[in-house]
């Protein structure tokens, strides 16, 4: 017999576990699809996700409203995650973004500072040297910096601690890997890899760059699924105490190329502190399915590595890890460059993903809208100026 719930969210990633926090909070009842990270990347058969790591930049100074709005509403909501499931995933050590002074990207983020009335003042060049004395910037460069909400989240403990709030609130989670989604009159039905099927008045899928998978929805989103590359480089003990006070930097001083992000000592699994540091310089996208998950088996892309350990040495010159190891990840960008919220082929699915590679720490947020979604039947978010449709092929 198909088991049967008010709503199934088909994806245990950052948006999908959000979203099932979200819908259990109401009293629905919920599952919850998803196998979630496996312990050998190299013989896994399933899903991959790019949560599969220990640091993202959270902040709300950006330069986009509605990506700075999802943020600000995420982040006040953290502490209560947190104490809820007793995880924590949050770091508030502040986020400095920097640029050319003067320049429109620095006015597009001091805009959105004033909009939302955040603590986050413009320095100088000289002021940078004297507050962030790690990093290394052009004497034309200037920074905003944000100290209060901002810094890095840890995106596998953030989905663990929306996982636990959901069962708390009486969700069921289903380890298993859904094949097709289809209406079935009253009721979605969702296909699963191990055999049955689970049904839910609505269902939520929230599956990232596997989204497009063949069979999976009525109809095909239109999503570009682009290869990245991360470097972490590995600190002593008395390495990452000297850094303890470090923010997360989004740098765009020089040109489009090297453009980085970076984020400060983090505890990752192995009991190890690492500095990270992103920003591929060139766009590599992903077709086919099976090639994504070749692409999460490998270490990323070569070029790409030696491209951001120049970077991480020319910005931290005084650095000298234990080591420097790659890793890599993947980012879905939808067509307008915000989620993806809206309904596939009928109004029993919903599609929910398109992260654009600043969704991790706007998580929370975009998973109550998916909820809001499914829940209401339809999109009721006047705050957003982005209407957040989805996009087919």
């Amino acid at each position: 017999m198909d088991r049967h719930f008010d709503f199934v969210v088909v994806g245990r990633g950052m948006m999908g576990a959000a979203a099932a926090r979200h819908l259990t909070a109401t009293g629905a009842s919920v599952a919850l699809v998803g196998r979630g990270e496996p312990a050998d990347w190299q013989k896994h058969d399933g899903v991959f996700a790019s949560h599969y790591d220990s640091g993202r930049i959270t902040r709300t100074i950006d330069q986009d409203p509605d990506w700075a709005l999802l943020a600000k509403r995420s982040i006040a909501r953290y502490r209560a995650i947190e104490a809820e499931s007793g995880i924590g995933f949050y770091g508030e050590t502040g986020c400095l973004i920097s640029g050319p002074a003067g320049g429109d990207f620095l006015n597009a983020v001091e805009a959105v500072v004033k909009r939302h009335a955040l603590e986050a003042p413009l320095f100088d060049r000289a002021a940078l040297r004297a507050r962030f004395p790690w990093f290394d910037l052009p004497e034309s460069s200037a920074g905003v910096f944000e100290m209060e909400g901002a810094g890095y989240i840890d995106p596998r403990k953030l989905v663990a601690a929306q996982v636990a709030c959901m069962e708390r609130a009486g969700g069921v989670s289903i380890s298993d890997d859904a094949l097709s989604v289809t209406d079935a009159g009253d009721r979605a039905s969702v296909a699963l890899k191990a055999g049955g099927t689970v049904t839910g008045g609505r269902v939520l899928v929230a599956t990232g760059g596997f989204s497009r998978a063949p069979g999976l929805l009525p109809k095909v989103p239109a999503l570009a699924i682009k290869a990245r590359t991360v470097v972490l480089a590995q600190l002593s003990p008395e390495q990452a105490e000297a850094y303890r006070t470090m923010p997360s930097w989004i740098d765009e001083s020089a040109g489009p190329a090297d453009h980085f992000y970076f984020l400060p000592p983090i505890v990752y699994p192995d009991g190890h502190s690492y500095l990270k540091i992103g920003g591929d310089p060139t766009e590599v996208e992903i077709e086919e399915e099976e090639a994504i998950r070749d692409w999460f088996r490998g270490e990323g892309r070569p070029e790409a590595i030696v491209h951001l350990k120049r970077l991480l040495a020319r910005s931290i010159p005084d650095l000298d890890p234990v080591r420097l190891v790659s890793a890599p990840c993947v980012t879905t960008y939808t067509v307008h460059g915000y989620p993806y919220a809206g309904f596939v082929g009928s109004d029993r699915i919903a599609l929910l993903t398109g992260g654009n590679g600043a969704a991790a720490k706007s998580s929370d947020e975009i998973g109550r809208i998916g909820a809001d979604l499914v829940i209401r039947g339809k999109m009721d978010e006047p705050d957003y100026m982005t209407d957040f449709a989805v996009h087919f092929r």
